[in-house]
């Protein structure tokens, strides 16, 4: 009975080896991928016009308190302490709404870049599990994580160009290696 046992445990553990030996690997930069993706694109741009009305916003208040500040140096002298004290008084509380507008305006462009990329990131996700079921792949790593230290090419698939042709990006777009001159200058 033994024997019989450790026979079975053999030719188990022969499969399982064997089976390990045929494991499929991929890999991706998925920053890469969805920066070539069009949606990404697309919220990018909506993201920037969100950003400039903010920075309208806030220029406008800046430039408000810039004049009552001017107006204040210019005319503290001749005000009543009763003005001066109530003219400090609104500076201040400009200063400090200012303030809470720039918090919330971080916070608002948060919200708003997750809520515009989420969908984009979701359908890269989509991809990549598609493609890595139709080539039997048992683990896929992303590379831009950078958590990776080494990957042999002829063993691990690279899915950017599978993603490319899934997402219906064109197979010689490239991902921007640099700012441009309009980016840089921002």
């Amino acid at each position: 009975m033994k024997k019989i046992v450790l026979l079975a445990l053999c030719v188990l553990s022969f499969g399982a080896l064997s089976q390990a030996q045929n494991l499929k690997f991929g890999h991706i930069n998925t920053s890469e991928l969805i920066s070539l993706m069009s949606e990404r694109d697309s919220a990018f741009v909506k993201l920037q016009a969100y950003q400039n009305d903010l920075i309208e916003t806030l220029e406008g208040m800046e430039a408000e308190y810039n004049n009552k500040v001017n107006e204040y140096q210019r005319k503290r002298n001749d005000w009543l302490p009763a003005v001066i004290e109530t003219k400090e008084r609104e500076l201040q509380e400009l200063g400090q709404r200012m303030q809470q507008f720039q918090q919330n305006a971080q916070q608002e462009m948060a919200q708003m870049q997750q809520t515009l990329m989420s969908p984009v990131i979701e359908k890269a996700q989509n991809a990549l599990t598609k493609i890595a079921k139709a080539n039997n792949l048992v683990y896929v790593f992303d590379l831009s994580a950078g958590s990776l230290i080494y990957f042999d090419d002829a063993v691990s698939l690279d899915l950017l160009p599978l993603a490319k042709k899934e997402l219906g990006i064109p197979a010689e777009k490239v991902a921007p290696t640099q700012f441009t001159d309009n980016a840089q200058t921002n």
